[in-house]
């Protein structure tokens, strides 16, 4: 008979952006060990239900109790899944889990913790385009849940000055209608231009939508929670095609070219 352990595993896992498709072998693996499954509920319901797993859900903004949870369980010998949409380590549980564990008890950091990445939402939409991302780019978490407006509008003017193609997660909220609002008009005054904005929506799912509208045509109302937006460089290019147009940001930089 195998001796249970004196502590258990916390595993940090991806589930991707939706498809079950796009889940790793690797988050699979971690799953299937799991005796407890912590998430927020639409995460934790994406998780078929077996016999041996105990489920706990819990509302979007408890991502620390998560975290000190999942060492509690796993001081008991528990096998501890940890689950977050698309990539753990973007914008989501990978960080509270360390932050947890920074500032928990000096126990927890005999606890195995181990991170199984998933595909994130923005490099499904970019997939789905085409190559929106191809050259240098930034990821921005328009929510300002956790940080000041001041701080994201900095950081929407400097990555625009850069002429960075960017990534936002989190674009608009029923609590927060304005900030998207916002951010489109710090866009419209930094870039001038009409560069492609993908509006990706439901990215791999069966009502997945994709609009690709020039920056200056772009209005708050077309992104919401369930949308990821890419927004071109200065040379980001839309290729037509009769199957539908392709985006592509070019690997080489103008001044670069020969």
């Amino acid at each position: 008979m195998t001796n249970k352990p004196a502590t258990g595993v916390i595993h940090i896992i991806g589930l991707g952006p939706g498809d079950n498709a796009l889940l790793t072998d690797d988050a699979r693996a971690a799953l299937a060990e799991a005796t407890d499954l912590i998430g927020y509920v639409p995460y934790v319901a994406r998780v078929a239900d077996r016999p041996g797993l105990t489920k706990h859900a819990s509302d979007n903004r408890v991502e620390i109790d998560r975290a000190n949870h999942a060492f509690e369980l796993a001081l008991q010998g528990r096998v501890v899944a940890v689950v977050s949409s698309g990539d753990p380590g973007v914008f989501a549980m990978a960080a509270a889990v360390f932050e947890g564990l920074d500032f928990g008890p000096s126990e927890w950091r005999s606890v195995p913790v181990h991170v199984h990445p998933g595909i994130t939402a923005m490099l499904a939409a970019s997939a789905r385009a085409g190559a929106p991302l191809g050259h240098d780019f930034c990821a921005i978490n328009l929510s300002d849940n956790l940080k000041p407006w001041d701080l994201i509008e900095k950081r929407l003017r400097l990555a625009a000055q850069a002429d960075f193609a960017m990534a936002f997660y989190n674009p608009r909220s029923k609590s927060r209608p304005e900030g998207f609002g916002r951010t489109l008009q710090v866009l419209q005054e930094e870039c001038r231009d009409a560069r492609p904005v993908i509006f990706a929506r439901n990215v791999s799912l069966p009502d997945e939508t994709i609009r690709i509208v020039p920056l200056n045509e772009c209005t708050p109302n077309m992104a919401d929670m369930r949308t990821v937006v890419l927004v071109g460089s200065s040379q980001t290019r839309v290729l037509d095609r009769p199957m539908g147009p392709i985006v592509y940001t070019p690997r080489t930089a103008p001044k670069a070219r020969s």
